[in-house]
């Protein structure tokens, strides 16, 4: 990477860490803090936890599309902006109505799309994948310090002190996003009406694969998280205390699993056939999980492969729907990805928890393993990327 390149990327994932902790890191309390609030119900502590997804799910497209025509950084300045405010609301509210209003309006500052947007005009296709490696390794070190920190975090401030936390996390990134960030080229103006562009994505099957990727990739992921801290502390007689001790180094560890997927698929130009790979391996290891989550070995090695694949994955798709969309559309494009991906969050907790109450532990792991086969058929017919560079595209970025 060029230092242009690193500083980019650096700033980008710091960005999304401070926005990501916000979200995760009352988690592992919300549900407990809401059970005790005025008017609590059940359906409304699940409103709570889970709105943020729901509002990011609905306005990714449109950030995504203002971002191609006003410019990455207003947009995502104004999502920050939003988050922060969502944040404080909750942090200041004294009864479950205004916590679920709060998480709301924290998911509206729905900025993936643009930030992926920014990061890819940023960056070369040969170095792209890697950069959006740092940007899905943020999500998942956002969400491992988020069970380690939040029950701490607790003990000392409570819940509306770790949303009021959030709330300055949210505001502290601004300046990172104006003065940190390096420029970004400016957006390709074609005039076109966001219908004609949300059209023409739609209209791709190689991006619509990619999409329905990334929904049953977050689909996996949430519902796997439903079974996997009930099998470490049910089965594996793990206390919930102690779950961070296996999820921190797995997720370590697996970079080492990822890493030589990346090489292969940047330096040798397999991209294609790794991604099928990583998707296998996803399969495999929910499958690993799903016959030996009652003994901790078997459950933290499916767990190392599942992680493995996950990054490779995470990191792959973003990079192809960059290198794939049209360059004008490219943040509409990635703004119906993070739809899909929200939206995959949101329908896998729900499956997962569904799937938990009928049939148990097995059944969650099981289906996670039949999406992955869903996912295989669909990937199979996908038309691999161009062999191309965009350094022409940025010229300038380099130091």
């Amino acid at each position: 990477m060029t230092p242009i390149e690193r500083r980019a990327t650096a700033s980008l994932a710091l960005i999304y860490i401070f926005r990501m902790l916000g979200l995760f890191l009352v988690l592992p309390v919300l549900a407990l803090y809401a059970d005790d609030l005025d008017g609590s119900t059940a359906f409304k502590i699940g409103l709570a936890v889970g709105a943020y997804g729901l509002t990011q799910a609905l306005l990714q497209m449109p950030f995504g599309l203002a971002s191609d025509r006003l410019g990455r950084k207003p947009v995502i300045v104004f999502g920050l902006c939003l988050f922060a405010a969502g944040s404080l609301l909750a942090g200041l509210a004294r009864d479950i109505d205004w916590i679920i209003a709060g998480r709301a309006l924290q998911g509206a500052g729905a900025i993936a799309a643009a930030v992926s947007a920014l990061l890819a005009d940023l960056t070369r296709d040969s170095v792209r994948t890697r950069a959006m490696l740092v940007l899905g390794v943020s999500i998942g070190a956002s969400f491992a310090l988020s069970l380690i920190l939040g029950p701490v975090l607790n003990t000392w401030i409570g819940v509306p002190g770790i949303f009021l936390l959030t709330s300055v996390l949210g505001l502290i990134a601004i300046p990172l996003v104006l003065w940190v960030v390096p420029a970004a080229p400016e957006p390709i103006r074609t005039g076109d009406h966001f219908l004609i562009s949300l059209r023409r994505v739609l209209g791709d099957g190689n991006l619509l694969r990619l999409d329905a990727g990334i929904f049953i990739l977050h689909a996996i992921l949430t519902a796997s998280f439903i079974a996997v801290p009930l099998s470490l502390r049910n089965e594996a007689g793990l206390a919930t205390a102690e779950h961070w001790k296996v999820y921190l180094p797995v997720m370590l560890v697996s970079l080492f699993g990822t890493m030589p997927l990346i090489h292969v698929a940047e330096r040798r130009g397999h991209f294609k056939a790794v991604f099928l790979a990583a998707v296998t391996l996803l399969g495999l290891a929910s499958l690993g999980m799903a016959w030996g989550h009652a003994q901790l070995l078997a459950l933290v090695s499916g767990l190392f492969v599942f992680f493995a694949a996950f990054n490779m994955l995470e990191a792959s798709l973003p990079s192809l729907i960059s290198r794939m969309a049209p360059a004008a559309d490219k943040g509409a494009a990635l703004g119906v990805y993070s739809s899909a991906q929200f939206m995959g969050a949101f329908c896998g907790g729900v499956i997962g928890g569904a799937l938990l109450g009928w049939s148990g532990l097995t059944a969650v792991f099981l289906a996670a393993a039949v999406m992955t086969i869903c996912w295989l058929a669909l990937a199979w017919r996908l038309n691999p990327p161009p062999a191309r560079d965009t350094a022409t595209a940025i010229e300038g970025l380099s130091e």
